[in-house]
């Protein structure tokens, strides 16, 4: 290794397993220090085990790098403040933070509970802001920080029966952005990933949502971006999450000082980035207010010819409107 992050301090949550197991294993492998934060919950959020985070730290000391665990929960800002302390007792610095952590809890919309929506919530967005704002802070102060953070394209582009999980990383994804432009000016970066790769996260996915996603040209990872990453994944064998670590590493590194406020698909060998939310993909346009009647007219024909309805009735159901 070229040692790369020689002297940088990274923390990371949800790193006990998964993509943050083996991106905390890449950074320390390239001279990083390393916080290892994962209470060692079950994927729908339930249970502690000191075991993951515990065992990702003694694999970082017996390759001959350095670690430390923290088994803290996020969702509270106490639990995320406890990350960012961590790496200052024991290092004295901090460079980097990575947000891996995340749960799941599917279920459709219509058979949600209000407090599997706010689980998911608590962890998977909530848990995105606890520890970035002590670390913003802090980077702000020394003018150098790299921030990464873990979307979805169930997110991005919608996953059947992944409301609370949905939200939650298009939330991620809105976060990283406004971040990136509150940090940018002191020097720091602040980026996301979207991944595709199997963990346990994505193997508790039922298969009556895969069927589901299979019908609508998705994917158990979301959306037909998702799926030809997929595709090309499989083809190549290449599903781990040690695929994911390489961009995620990358990110942090001093040559990706210019890289702020975007977006990376990543599932095996292929690297996207991807599109922003703005400009528009379309418009029209008058000068002055649009009328119904106009709109009626100009919506189909102009603003929507040609784009898809992600998830259509069937045919054999009556609509009104559908002709």
């Amino acid at each position: 290794m070229a040692n790369l992050l020689d002297g940088r301090v990274v923390a990371m949550t949800g790193a006990g397993r998964g993509i943050g197991r083996a991106t905390a294993l890449l950074a320390a492998s390239e001279g990083a220090r390393v916080v290892v934060n994962d209470p060692g919950v079950n994927p729908d959020g339930s249970g502690h085990d000191d075991g993951p985070a515990a065992q990702v730290v003694a694999e970082i000391k017996d390759a001959g790098g350095e670690a430390t665990a923290n088994f803290a929960d996020v969702s509270s800002m106490e639990g995320g403040e406890s990350v960012i302390q961590t790496a200052l007792d024991a290092y004295g610095k901090l460079d980097g933070l990575i947000n891996f952590a995340a749960i799941l809890r599917d279920r459709m919309v219509f058979n949600m509970t209000e407090e599997e929506w706010d689980d998911v919530i608590r962890i998977d967005l909530k848990g995105h802001f606890t520890t970035t704002k002590p670390a913003a802070v802090l980077f702000r102060q020394q003018r150098y920080g790299r921030i990464i953070n873990y979307s979805s394209v169930s997110g991005l582009q919608g996953n059947s029966g992944q409301a609370n999980y949905g939200a939650a990383k298009a939330g991620v994804a809105g976060l990283t952005r406004v971040s990136a432009r509150d940090l940018g000016r002191y020097g720091v970066t602040v980026n996301a990933i979207a991944p595709g790769a199997a963990t346990r996260l994505t193997a508790t996915v039922p298969d009556s949502a895969r069927q589901i996603r299979q019908q609508r040209g998705m994917s158990s990872g979301g959306g037909r971006a998702a799926e030809t990453q997929r595709q090309a994944a499989q083809a190549s064998g290449m599903r781990g999450p040690e695929m994911v670590a390489p961009m995620t590493v990358y990110l942090l590194l001093d040559e990706a000082w210019n890289i702020n406020g975007k977006i990376f698909s990543v599932a095996g060998g292929q690297v996207g980035l991807l599109n922003e939310i703005y400009p528009p993909l379309r418009q029209i346009y008058k000068d002055g207010m649009w009328t119904l009647d106009e709109l009626r007219r100009q919506v189909p024909t102009q603003l929507m010819a040609g784009i898809p309805n992600p998830a259509p009735p069937p045919d054999e159901l009556e609509v009104p409107g559908r002709s």
